[in-house]
């Protein structure tokens, strides 16, 4: 994308909300590529899969049952949580402890689907990423599992970028630095998009929301991709 053509999208909203929604499948580059659209858009960003991790984090750290329904509900409400809205930095933090590399460790990588489907938790979580949308006037990249559909379907830009399975194990292997084998790239990128798919569906576009394959683009491919889609979008308006 040009950056004149990048300015006169900017220059579109100002003053004005600029919810742009991401969902996608593990792998998919949703993070990274949310993070730098939104540092191009100059607007702020969430990653809304951290504060399942987070809250997965706790509960481990502090013998919680993960298949405690009401337990895993009333830690998601007790959680003391910090999460950057910051594309320029990263950081989560629960009851003031920087968890921020701790919560991608290989454990709750495994455990996170269990906190991720307990509904009241969700209810819970799904409040406070709305209200951090709202804190931020509405001008936030936001990403995860089920914005496009339940978190922002009002989001003036919603999005699904996807890939194939072999470009995802391969990406997340990189990601992880080639510290995991074949069988536990696909427990945390399959297996783990299996049993979240039991409640949000982040595999099928949902009517209004825009597909981007990157399957076969790189990661300055696909930003520029999704900018022409935030573009194409608003010039709709």
């Amino acid at each position: 994308m040009t950056q004149e053509l990048l300015e006169s999208v900017r220059a579109l909203r100002i003053g004005r909300p600029l919810v742009v929604a991401i969902d996608g499948p593990s792998g998919s580059g949703k993070s990274s590529v949310s993070k730098e659209v939104a540092r191009r858009l100059r607007i702020a960003y969430l990653d809304t899969g951290a504060m399942y991790r987070a809250l997965t984090w706790h509960c481990v750290t502090t013998g919680i049952d993960l298949e405690d329904a009401a337990a895993v509900e009333q830690a998601s409400r007790d959680l003391v949580l910090e999460v950057s809205t910051s594309p320029n930095e990263e950081y989560v933090r629960v009851d003031g402890v920087d968890v921020t590399d701790a919560i991608r460790e290989p454990a709750i990588s495994s455990a996170v689907s269990a906190v991720a489907t307990t509904l009241g938790a969700r209810t819970e979580l799904i409040r406070r990423q709305r209200d951090l949308i709202e804190k931020h006037h509405r001008r936030m990249v936001v990403e995860g599992r089920d914005i496009t559909t339940v978190v922002a379907p009002g989001a003036e830009v919603r999005m699904l970028l996807t890939a194939s399975e072999e470009a995802r194990l391969r990406r997340r292997g990189l990601q992880l630095g080639g510290t995991q084998n074949a069988e536990e790239l696909a427990a945390q990128v399959t297996h783990r998009d299996a049993k979240d798919s039991a409640v949000v569906n982040f595999t099928q576009a949902a009517s209004g929301v825009v597909t981007l394959d990157s399957s076969d683009l790189d990661f300055e491919q696909t930003v520029d991709a999704a900018l022409v889609i935030v573009t194409k979008v608003l010039n709709r308006d």
